[in-house]
């Protein structure tokens, strides 16, 4: 396991977004589904060497999909192969075997398929799914909702995906139904949720990739705490939920600029705020740091589900943020900072979680001297260039 040692520094520059891993899966999916086509680019990380090593898998005919530690590879793959009739079993690494599938266990068997599982992995599927209706809660996960969409149109007949509660993290299902529709496949909303026809086919296309909001984040916020950073890569018409970083910064009263490719956030003086997370979860630990160098209260809410990440989100954020000295109280569904206190450096936990490890080395910038994360190569799973593009900006980033 390596750590990385950070010492403060000033990010002066323009970094490019790496390809959206979302909109990726998604694509991959698609494209295997459709039997051909290109999609690019692709950042070498863990969870795309999940998703691609799974289609390898079903391409081969092979009985085992290993989706390593990626929630996005499990959650869509396990309806795509019951629609394929696949006789499978799914595997994972790190926490994934602990987190939720209750949906598809009480789902799958209703609609032809066969599962065996103690709750999480590995968990076997044997059958072929049927059409129908598929009554689903849209608070537990938006993945399981796009799992359904991804695999329905490969069914003989039309499905109804109904909804039991308002959904979260719906740009994530936007996201879907919009490369989908890329591909030549439609999705109707409705207002119980989605229609969907079945004996639809996937049009064989080359897929460009756009860049990725949630990843841009890290450095917005590197901007807005003491800096001047452009990201660029970005589409301002994105689908992707995380587009909402450049509301949140605005909201601290951040300088910031937003063109039709780039973003630009310069050192501001920053004011707190309350931020809803739940259509927006995978921005709170960088949303947090931004909030412990921002003067007054900020509240993060709506966030439960960070709990069941690579790591418990809210834990992790909320016990690096005390080592750094941070005035700051963890709640059911997210935490209240309190902004003020004079932070110093710390040796922080990654928690094995990306997200944590990026988040916290764009605290390690402003903090009184050199701070030590542990899990430094997490952040394979997502962004292996983070590292490299951070200090290609002026960052002091060593992993050793």
């Amino acid at each position: 396991m390596s750590n990385v040692k950070l010492k403060p520094c000033e990010l002066l520059g323009e970094v490019t977004a790496p390809p959206s891993k979302s909109a990726a899966h998604r694509a991959l999916i698609c494209s295997f589904l459709a039997g051909g086509g290109e999609v690019a680019p692709i950042i070498d990380s863990k969870d795309m060497q999940a998703t691609e090593g799974v289609i390898n898998a079903l391409k081969h005919n092979e009985d085992t999909l290993n989706c390593i530690e990626s929630g996005s590879t499990l959650r869509f793959m396990i309806p795509v192969a019951a629609a394929l009739g696949r006789n499978v079993t799914f595997v994972g690494e790190g926490r994934l075997p602990e987190r939720p599938l209750g949906e598809y266990l009480k789902l799958l068997p209703e609609h032809g398929v066969e599962v065996k599982s103690n709750g999480g992995l590995p968990l076997t599927i044997s059958g072929k799914l049927k059409n129908g209706s598929f009554r689903i809660s849209g608070d537990v996960s938006s993945q399981y909702v796009t799992g359904l969409l991804l695999a329905l149109p490969l069914l003989e007949g039309d499905s109804a995906v109904i909804l039991e509660t308002p959904l979260q993290s719906k740009p994530y299902v936007d996201m879907t139904v919009k490369v989908m529709q890329d591909y030549s496949v439609d999705v109707t909303e409705t207002d119980f949720g989605y229609l969907v026809h079945g004996n639809q086919t996937f049009d064989k296309i080359n897929y460009r990739v756009e860049g990725d909001w949630s990843q841009a984040a890290f450095f917005l916020v590197a901007g807005a705490i003491g800096g001047d950073v452009t990201v660029s890569g970005l589409d301002a018409d994105s689908t992707q939920g995380d587009k909402k970083i450049i509301e949140i910064l605005q909201s601290f009263s951040a300088n910031v600029t937003a063109g039709k490719q780039d973003v630009r956030c310069v050192k501001s003086s920053l004011k707190g705020t309350v931020v809803d997370a739940k259509d927006i979860p995978d921005l709170v630990p960088a949303i947090a740091v931004l909030a412990a160098f921002s003067d007054g209260e900020t509240v993060i809410k709506g966030a439960e589900r960070l709990r069941y990440k690579e790591s418990d989100r809210i834990k992790s954020v909320v016990e690096n943020l005390r080592r750094i000295g941070a005035d700051v109280a963890e709640t059911t569904d997210g935490m209240i900072i309190r902004g003020g206190a004079k932070l110093h450096s710390a040796k922080l936990e990654g928690y094995n979680d990306h997200r944590i490890v990026m988040a916290f080395s764009v605290a390690a910038l402003f903090l009184d001297g050199e701070t030590v994360i542990s899990d430094a190569e997490s952040i394979n799973k997502s962004y292996p260039e983070f590292f490299d593009d951070y200090n290609s900006i002026g960052g002091n980033a060593d992993v050793f």
